[in-house]
């Protein structure tokens, strides 16, 4: 399994803004498939929140975020961002990245069982 280093997590306003990144430990980043974040709350199940497909940038958003957070994805830096703006506190949870499990080119899952590999992930925090 590939494994990741998330970072850029901490405790934030609502309203304020957050940057994760993602960079693989041991591997690079080009030879990765497709590229999702996930978070997991406290007493819930792992969500997908944003994914970007591993050539051509196509990017998918959960409905709970779009418009607010932005994936992006730099081969030549080894790294993922995620770039969430307008947190809420419904946003705290911890944020993992993962590698799909199949070749996405063109599009990219949110689906949880796509996903096999994953980080120790950052806490977010969205409290007054």
């Amino acid at each position: 399994q590939l494994q990741f280093v998330e970072s850029g997590g901490g405790l934030v306003q609502p309203g304020g803004s957050l940057r994760l990144t993602c960079t693989p430990s041991g591997f690079t980043l080009a030879s990765a498939n497709a590229i999702a974040w996930f978070r997991q709350a406290p007493g819930k199940e792992r969500e997908g929140v944003s994914c970007i497909s591993k050539t051509f940038g196509r990017t998918n958003y959960a409905d709970s975020v779009e418009g607010r957070f932005t994936i992006s994805r730099d081969n030549s830096k080894n790294t993922v961002y995620l770039q969430m703006d307008s947190l809420k506190p419904e946003d705290t949870a911890v944020y993992y990245c993962e590698s799909s499990k199949g070749t996405w080119h063109f599009s990219c899952p949110l689906g949880p069982h796509e996903y096999d590999s994953w980080g120790q992930g950052t806490q977010v925090t969205v409290a007054s």
